[in-house]
């Protein structure tokens, strides 16, 4: 079946994914290969960051989104996913790890994981939004992830006694007052989900409005 080029992300906005792509990667290359050149970092650790993981997943997206421009469901679903995480990944950082050493290789790695690759990525989601609804049911599918990781981050950190963030560590604050913390940025990542889900919801219709208004 033949796709609709209305339905076809611009040419120019491909190119600028994979130039994103390929910037987001060499980040995640200089701080890798920065670190092995560290005593005693672990690549296990490294791929232990959330921050980490949710810009490879960027990677993933961009590259892919860009060579490929896929509008299946399932590829809508896992764009708006990676959005929502590295949405996460810019708002934690700003709130909570701006002021501390997050174990980047250079300022400007740092700035493209945590602070350009958020809006980016999410930017992409409201210009080019998804072809299909996604209900809000859905968009707290997309909450799995998250949850998945700080069952590893808990259950690893007692074992190898290290903890990926401040916030996740029972060390220093106690059991207690780290779980209240958890259970407010699971509150937090539940709107986060949802404002994502609408933001593209809001782009959908802004674009769908202005394809109606150019065919007629």
């Amino acid at each position: 079946m033949a796709v609709d080029p209305r339905n076809r992300t611009s040419v120019a906005l491909r190119v600028l994914r994979v130039g994103f792509g390929v910037l987001t990667a060499c980040a995640l290359g200089t701080i890798l290969f920065a670190g092995l050149d560290t005593e005693g970092f672990s690549v296990v650790n490294y791929f232990s960051y959330f921050t980490v993981l949710s810009n490879v997943m960027t990677v993933v997206v961009m590259g892919v989104g860009g060579l490929l421009d896929p509008t299946g469901r399932s590829w809508q679903l896992f764009r708006g996913a990676v959005t929502l995480y590295m949405v996460i990944t810019g708002i934690i950082y700003a709130v909570l790890l701006s002021n501390i050493d997050v174990g980047v290789a250079a300022d400007w790695t740092n700035e493209v994981v945590h602070r350009i690759m958020p809006v980016v990525i999410l930017l992409d989601w409201v210009l080019v939004p998804a072809k299909t609804r996604i209900t809000e049911s859905q968009s707290l599918i997309w909450l799995t992830f998250p949850l998945v990781y700080g069952a590893y981050s808990l259950i690893r950190g007692p074992i190898v006694d290290w903890y990926p963030y401040p916030f996740l560590d029972p060390r220093a604050q106690g059991y207690p007052a780290m779980i209240i913390g958890v259970l407010v940025l699971t509150v937090a990542f539940v709107l986060m989900a949802l404002a994502v889900n609408a933001v593209g919801r809001l782009g959908g219709r802004w674009r769908h409005g202005a394809d109606a208004s150019a065919a007629v």
